[in-house]
């Protein structure tokens, strides 16, 4: 196919596609799956190898958020059958996070809900972060606390701060019928003060929201605009208690199509597979290895994801590699210029020797055989939950029934194939304990 072989002399080029192409790509058909799949891969392994990095969520405060995004179950108005608590205490957050380090993680994501920190609130996350940077040596620490304000991403970055997540979500044509309580413009001047502020920038977007394929290359070119290191790709859960309960657009086919694309548009950049694999790609999950070169290890904010050992699995099982902590994730040209240490080889984030493109490590069985036996220590602290004094760990997993409704909305969508699990469920906890 012409167009497959001129995206990937692109992607080899980290040259833009057009609009048209990248629109070529959605719309291609099933027959050619394996096609897109393959032509995308070969532009992930020229940059990134067969690494595959271990992100780990640990969700600060849960719930009672004053924005109104449709797509969330912390959200105003919601009532979807969630934890909620308040902060977690700094040795809380770094017991969780050496649980996702053990598993294999080399990055902590630690959230909060709320439209942004207050500066009380950044001195109670400067600590938290430093208290992990501690007691965890050379983690990644990337902080997802809202809109920022003048001279917070400066104080984050003091405090041990690696990167700082804010994503854009959806298109900017689309998003007031996401949100209203803020603007897509405050997103995109999040994400600059955190570039300014010299930390590594991540920003990504929600696929499944009813958009259409031009609101897809939209906002994948706004973020190729903003040039952030990493690119989640979340695609909705639809979680009961939220006016997108009813959204189930989504197959493993188009999923894969939307990862494809993004990695023709952000050729060098971490594409991370996020929020709602499990849910949409479900068997399908390896193949999109071959498009993205990162995951999150184990649950969500508010709902569960996969087991961390099934995880560590399935990465092995595609023939892909854990990228180990002295492994920089970025290409070296991506650092040139940079003023955080996030993948420029220079600082504790992604630095090292080794080497990054079409190069793979070898040696790391031991260190493979070690992640599969810490992730007991993931599964069992509760894989980014609160499992301290608020009580409200994960617990162990009962069976789990399948979703409601035999077919989704749209053509070739199973909703019987799925279950959205809340996070913590199957513990005999109440969702605000």
């Amino acid at each position: 196919m012409d167009l497959l072989k001129t995206l990937v002399e692109k992607g080899l080029r980290r040259e833009l596609p057009t609009r048209d192409e990248a629109l070529a790509v959605l719309a291609t058909s099933d027959d050619d799956l394996l096609d897109v799949v393959a032509a995308a891969g070969r532009v992930r392994r020229e940059w990134f190898g067969r690494r595959v990095k271990l992100n780990y969520l640990i969700n600060l405060k849960s719930g009672l958020c004053p924005e109104d995004c449709s797509y969330c179950s912390q959200r105003l108005g919601s009532t979807a059958d969630i934890l909620k608590y308040t902060w977690l205490k700094p040795e809380e957050a770094s017991r969780m996070a050496a649980a996702g380090v053990a598993g294999g993680a080399k990055r902590v994501c630690v959230v909060a809900s709320g439209r942004g920190p207050t500066d009380r609130d950044v001195d109670r996350i400067s600590r938290t972060i430093e208290a992990i940077k501690e007691q965890n040596d050379g983690v990644e620490v990337c902080a997802c606390l809202g809109l920022l304000s003048d001279g917070q991403a400066e104080r984050l970055r003091s405090a041990g701060a690696d990167a700082y997540n804010h994503n854009l979500n959806t298109s900017e044509a689309t998003y007031g019928d996401i949100t209203t309580t803020h603007t897509f413009a405050d997103r995109v001047d999040t994400v600059q003060r955190v570039r300014a502020a010299g930390l590594s920038a991540c920003s990504g977007l929600i696929a499944g929201m009813g958009e259409s394929d031009a609101d897809l290359v939209d906002v994948v070119f706004s973020l190729r605009e903003l040039d952030p290191d990493s690119v989640p790709v979340n695609f909705l859960i639809p979680m009961e208690g939220t006016p997108l309960a009813s959204e189930w657009n989504l197959t493993p086919q188009r999923c894969l199509r939307i990862l494809a694309m993004t990695r023709f548009v952000c050729p060098d950049v971490e594409v991370r597979l996020a929020g709602g694999r499990e849910v949409h790609l479900r068997t399908m999950q390896p193949l999109a290895l071959h498009l993205v070169n990162s995951i999150f290890l184990g649950d969500y904010l508010t709902s569960e994801g996969q087991e961390g050992r099934a995880d560590l699995e399935m990465i092995a099982d595609a023939g892909f590699e854990v990228e180990d902590a002295d492994t920089a994730t970025l290409p070296p040209h991506r650092a040139d210029g940079r003023h955080g240490p996030c993948g420029s080889g220079a600082g504790s984030c992604g630095s090292g020797d080794g080497a990054c493109g079409g190069a793979e490590r070898t040696g790391n069985r031991a260190a493979e055989a070690a992640q599969a036996a810490a992730v007991e220590a993931t599964v069992a602290e509760g894989a980014g939950v609160a499992a301290a004094a608020d009580g409200s760990g994960a617990g162990t997993r009962p069976a789990e029934a399948p979703a409601t409704g035999a077919t989704g909305d749209a053509a070739g969508v199973r909703r019987d194939l799925v279950a959205v699990r809340r996070r913590g469920a199957g513990t005999g906890l109440a969702p605000n304990a």
